[in-house]
């Protein structure tokens, strides 16, 4: 038998891919791959390999999951190298413990390279740090969908005022997103960011706040959404009222050194 690798694609620069990754993908026989892989990261793959579409866009399957789990297990019975190449990182809303339970249950040998996942790629396209030693002491990955489809917001009352929150897959449903954030006890006027195609060439940003965000439309798929104090529009500058702390600090301090 061959051996499969669950291999995250990033979130589509080529450039951003591991190199581990590339070169897994160079000498690939099979290759299944989502949807959102970009054009430029499949023409990594071998030119003699046999590329899949096996992804979903806009409520479309191409394959269900239970499919997609067949066919990796038949492919590693007549193919040396077979990859499975997941948008971001094929553990973050990638559906991966799925692949990962039927392929040991199938006595498949597997391997999984990690990727760079989009809520990284969204931050740094934004200048942005999820985590801030000031005021984001944690970060939570989320998604407003559950299986099936539906809305599913049972993650807001984790949140607190030091909290970033990454919503994945957001939709179109920003103004319910609104409503339960300010319901989990966030300021109305917390600052917000949505990143659409991160580190993409079609990539755009939205600046606006969690009350902004029942108005918001129009942010292609995919986004993503980053909510906290991190995410200010002027993330550069902070606040004026931290700067003058810090100065009032240092002034301190050099009184007190001489």
């Amino acid at each position: 038998m061959g051996k499969v690798y669950l291999i995250g694609a990033g979130p589509g620069d080529p450039e951003l891919l591991t190199v581990k990754a590339a070169r897994i993908l160079a000498s690939a026989d099979i290759v299944l791959h989502d949807a959102l892989v970009t054009q430029e990261i499949l023409e990594l793959a071998s030119p003699q390999a046999r590329t899949i579409d096996v992804g979903k866009r806009c409520g479309q399957k191409l394959l269900t999951q239970d499919e997609i789990n067949a066919y990796l297990i038949h492919a590693s019975t007549v193919a040396g190298i077979v990859v499975r190449l997941k948008s971001g990182d094929p553990l973050i809303f990638g559906r991966a413990g799925e692949e990962i339970e039927a392929l040991q249950n199938a006595g498949v040998e597997f391997e999984i390279v990690p990727g760079i996942t989009s809520a990284l790629a969204a931050a740094a396209a934004a200048r942005v740090s999820l985590t801030d030693r000031r005021f984001a002491s944690q970060v939570l990955f989320t998604t407003a969908h559950r299986k099936g489809g539906e809305m599913a917001l049972d993650w807001t009352s984790a949140i607190t005022p030091n909290t970033t929150v990454v919503v994945y897959m957001p939709g179109a449903a920003y103004a319910g997103l609104a409503d339960a954030l300010i319901q989990g006890g966030l300021d109305p006027q917390t600052p917000c960011v949505a990143v659409s195609c991160a580190a993409r060439k079609s990539q755009q940003m939205r600046w606006t706040d969690i009350a902004g965000l029942r108005t918001l439309s129009g942010i292609a798929a995919p986004a993503l959404l980053i909510v906290g104090r991190v995410a200010r529009s002027d993330a550069e500058t902070i606040t004026a009222d931290l700067w003058k702390q810090l100065r009032a600090t240092a002034v301190q301090d050099e009184q007190h050194i001489a």
